[in-house]
């Protein structure tokens, strides 16, 4: 037994305790510090030990010490995060845009793969696999049952390397081999005219060399497309590279302007950055989208051109992510992202949330209470505030999906559909000219019945919840009639929603296909005549006084 256990505790290499402690004595400060510091590592380490040598069951020491760092770093911000060895290349496509594989995108799907979407001219696509395909193996080792996380890491590889991927199709096994590419996703999906006067840029990520992407896309719509002013679409664009987003507000903006400062403890990770060429559309009205999901490098544009009235800001508050992370090396081969400063935009405020403990569902800045918030002034002198994310100068909601739809989106009701209508409908001639007939939607209710779909309302659950209280507070049997009655009439039924969500239903669908056909650019193309903040920004655009009255903080918003 005693042998055993040492064979155990040598799990726990020798050159661990010694970094640690050498961590210890390097790390700078008070004395006292780096005597608590030594300390609690020793006890770590000494506690680890106890465990590895006596605890009733085998702990698995790799899995149990990932899980400590990982709960370690979640008491400091959302954004300071451990990659072991084997998903380090997740953070190195984080930062460049650029992976090995194929090029599709999956999800699980029951037992199965299913491809999601397919990006334009890689090997993916090139070999005909298109979204809705059931990945049933690759290179002969069955996906039956395996994570898509899993699967993802056995489509991914060295460029130049093929694989066998079965994939079924219509109840058809059909085999394909593919070589995997550097696969480097556009961060310019769609940029085109939305009127005769103004140009669209859809942003989508801050990865190496996208200022390229959209430098080359505002050219064209500027000297050959005739455009005379600008939407940059920014929205869900989770940021990245922070000189791109300083080379992405120097399109803009003259030579020489601070467009954002980091500081921190480590004076190492201080900084001013400042454009450094001269700009591409000096003078031309810029409405820039944001909404939730725009965060970190978004922010800094979005943020840098507000504080310089160079742009009206449009949309939704943002995201509220102002810290700065560095990729640091850890020993064998593992990294840690670490938050090291915060970003400071030319106002002097910073975007960072001042609370995390009270976000959004989907993350971000919840609500501020004004009296944590600070006052700041534009160029011009007009008021903006910190506290967290940017404040657009106009706010237009985002299009909701309704209960209904969102369900139909949720339990990939639209997906599955579309798959079923693209393999048995000729593409149309572009993404705007998609539109259902009444036999489609009709075909789309039968499919549904055929699914099963169901589904509560918020009212039936809340209904369901207030039975279940009277219930048990003795009071059902003497409001019965009434509960029934509310029961009864807020009951939905399949064709009440269909005809009262039949409009919304059918833009889901036709939104899904446009991205069959025509690829992500083709869902962009379809969306913009549909999409109220685009129309609102369209608006700002062809109304100059307005815009200017804005940015000279004259106007009523």
């Amino acid at each position: 037994m005693r042998m055993g256990n040492r064979k155990r505790m040598v799990l726990v290499p020798a050159i661990i305790l010694a970094a640690l402690l050498t961590l210890g004595f390097l790390m700078g400060g008070q004395e006292n510090r780096d005597f608590k510091l030594t300390k609690n590592i020793d006890i770590y380490i000494s506690l680890f030990r106890e465990l590895n040598a006596f605890y009733v069951d085998e702990i698995d020491p790799e899995k149990l010490i990932h899980k400590s760092i990982n709960s370690m770093l979640a008491t400091l911000d959302p954004y300071t995060v451990f990659y072991p060895e084997e998903e380090t290349q997740d953070l190195d496509f984080m930062t460049t845009g650029k992976y090995g594989g194929f090029g599709s995108l999956i999800r699980k799907s029951g037992d199965y793969i299913v491809v999601t979407n397919v990006y334009k001219d890689f090997p993916a696509d090139r070999s005909g696999i298109r979204s809705g395909d059931l990945m049933i193996s690759i290179d002969g080792r069955s996906l039956k049952g395996v994570s898509s996380d899993q699967a993802s890491d056995m489509l991914k590889g060295e460029p130049g390397t093929e694989a066998e991927i079965v994939i079924r199709r219509n109840g058809e096994e059909i085999t394909k081999r593919l070589k995997r590419e550097k696969i480097s996703i556009s961060a310019v999906p769609y940029y085109g005219m939305v009127d005769d006067n103004t140009g669209y840029i859809r942003f989508t990520n801050f990865t190496q060399n996208c200022i390229s992407e959209v430098r080359d896309a505002l050219i064209d719509l500027k000297d050959k497309q005739g455009a005379e002013d600008l939407i940059l679409d920014l929205r869900s664009n989770p940021g990245g590279l922070v000189n791109e987003a300083v080379e992405i507000v120097n399109l803009f903006v003259k030579q020489g302007q601070e467009v954002v400062s980091t500081r921190g403890r480590a004076s190492q990770y201080d900084a001013v950055f400042r454009t450094t060429k001269n700009p591409v559309a000096p003078d031309m009205p810029v409405i820039v989208l944001i909404n939730r999901g725009s965060a970190s490098a978004s922010e800094i544009v979005a943020g840098a051109l507000q504080d310089l009235d160079r742009a009206i800001i449009l949309g939704e508050r943002s995201y509220g992510k102002g810290l700065v992370q560095v990729a640091r090396p850890l020993s064998y081969k593992a990294q840690v992202k670490i938050t090291t400063a915060k970003y400071y935009i030319p106002s002097g405020r910073c975007i960072q949330a001042v609370d995390f403990s009270h976000p959004n569902e989907d993350g971000s800045v919840g609500i501020i209470p004004d009296s944590l918030t600070r006052t700041f002034k534009t160029r011009n002198g007009r008021q903006v505030k910190d506290g967290g994310g940017i404040i657009p100068d106009v706010t237009v909601p985002s299009d909701m999906l309704n209960r209904f739809t969102s369900e139909l989106y949720v339990q990939n009701m639209i997906f599955d559909f579309a798959t079923e209508y693209y393999w048995s409908h000729p593409a149309p001639a572009a993404p705007d000219s998609l539109r259902l007939t009444g036999d489609d939607i009709s075909n789309f209710r039968d499919f549904l019945l055929e699914r099963k779909f169901s589904y509560k309302t918020g009212s039936e659950t809340l209904l369901e919840e207030l039975a279940t209280v009277a219930k048990d507070e003795k009071l059902y049997d003497g409001n019965k009639e009434t509960i029934e009655k509310l029961q009864a009439g807020l009951s939905h039924s399949l064709d009440r929603d269909m005809e009262t969500y039949g409009d919304d239903v059918a833009e889901l669908i036709e939104s899904e296909l446009a991205g069959r056909y025509f690829y992500d650019s083709g869902m962009v193309k379809y969306s913009l005549s549909r999409d109220s903040q685009v129309i609102a920004a369209i608006d700002m655009a062809g109304n100059r006084s307005r815009y200017a009255a804005i940015l000279k903080g004259k106007a009523a918003i």
